[in-house]
C-alpha cells in the first residue's frame, strides 16, 4: 500500500522550515538514496541534527524516519529489489540461486574484513566471566538469538534466551551487574531492542551488540559491539545475508569460548550427550 511519500513531501513543502526543505530537496532528486541511509547519514549529509530529520518525517505525517523509508521503499522500488536487488524477472531458478549464494559469500568476506579481534577477545572473557548470559532479538532476530543459546548452552555458560519480546524485556529488568545481555538487530534501531537493551543497561549488565549499523543507537550504546557487513539495506524486511554473517559471527564467539574454556566446555558437552542418549534408550 503506497502512502504517496512524494506527493506528502511536496504538498508540504511550503510549510517547512528552511532546513527541513534541504531534507525534502534531498529525497525528491533522488528518492532511492534515502532507503540506503540511516537517519545519522542523511542527518550527516546534510549537515542537520538526527532530531531535525525526525521531526520532517512527523512533520509530513509519518511517525518516525523508519517509517518514511518504508513507504519510500515500495514506491520506488519493485518487489524483486526489496528483497534482492541483484535479481530480477527474467532470472531462472539456477541464477537466482547462483546470486543468493554469491550475495552471502560476499557478505562474509565484507564482514571477515571489519572483524574486530579486540572486540571478539573481550566479548568471549565477558561471556566466561558472566554469571548468566541472556540473548535478545526480535522478529528475524530471535532466531539467530535462539541459535546462540543453543551453542552456549554446551559451553558451560548459564545462557538464556526467549522468543517472545516481551518476556525479553522482564527477564532483562532482573539481570545485574553480573550477567551479560547479548542484543541482537541487523538494524540497530529496533524499538523492542532498543527497551531491552535499556533495561539491561539500567541494571548494570553488560552488554555485547551485534548490528550491521555502527552509528544505530545499539551500535553505540553497548560495552562491545560486533558488527556484519551485508549488501541489504535497513529497510528490508526480508534478513537474508545479514542473517548468514549474525550466525557465523555467534559461532565465532562458541569456538573461542570452547578453547578458552576447554575444561567446563568438555564437561559440558558430555553431560548433554548423556542425558541425549539415556532418552533414546
Amino acid at each position: 500500500m503506497s502512502q504517496n511519500s512524494l506527493k506528502k513531501i511536496r504538498s508540504y513543502y511550503t510549510r517547512l522550515s528552511e532546513k527541513e526543505k534541504k531534507i525534502a530537496n534531498y529525497i525528491l532528486e533522488d528518492p532511492e538514496r534515502i532507503v540506503h541511509r540511516t537517519i545519522n547519514e542523511v542527518a550527516v549529509d546534510l549537515n542537520v541534527a538526527d532530531a531535525t530529520v525526525f521531526r520532517f518525517c512527523k512533520t509530513i505525517g509519518f511517525k518516525g524516519y523508519q517509517a518514511l523509508k518504508i513507504a519510500l521503499a515500495s514506491e520506488t522500488m519493485t518487489p524483486l529489489q526489496q528483497i534482492h536487488e541483484d535479481i530480477n524477472d527474467l532470472d531462472d531458478e539456477k541464477t537466482i540461486a547462483e546470486k543468493v549464494f554469491n550475495s552471502n559469500i560476499r557478505t562474509l568476506e565484507n564482514t571477515l574484513q571489519i572483524i574486530d579481534g579486540k572486540a571478539i577477545a573481550k566479548a568471549v572473557d565477558m561471556l566466561i566471566q558472566a554469571n548468566n548470559v541472556e540473548l535478545y532479538g526480535t522478529g528475524g532476530s530471535s532466531v539467530i538469538a535462539m541459535d546462540a543459546f543453543h551453542k552456549f548452552l554446551r559451553t558451560g555458560i548459564k545462557a538464556f534466551s526467549f522468543i517472545d519480546s516481551h518476556f525479553q524485556l522482564m527477564s532483562a529488568s532482573q539481570l545485574s551487574e553480573h550477567d551479560v545481555a547479548v542484543v541482537i538487530s541487523h538494524s540497530g534501531a529496533n524499538k523492542d531492542t532498543i527497551n531491552i537493551l535499556k533495561a539491561a543497561r539500567k541494571n548494570g549488565a553488560k552488554t555485547i551488540g551485534i548490528t550491521g549499523f555502527p552509528k544505530s543507537y545499539i551500535g553505540q550504546h553497548v560495552d562491545v559491539a560486533l558488527y556484519t557487513s551485508a549488501e541489504e539495506t535497513e529497510y528490508r524486511s526480508e534478513a537474508l545475508s545479514s542473517r548468514i554473517a549474525q550466525l557465523s559471527l555467534i559461532d565465532a564467539l562458541y569456538v573461542n569460548l570452547m578453547i578458552t574454556n576447554k575444561d567446563k566446555a568438555k564437561y559440558s558437552i558430555e553431560k548433554v550427550r548423556d542425558v541425549i542418549t539415556e532418552t533414546r534408550i
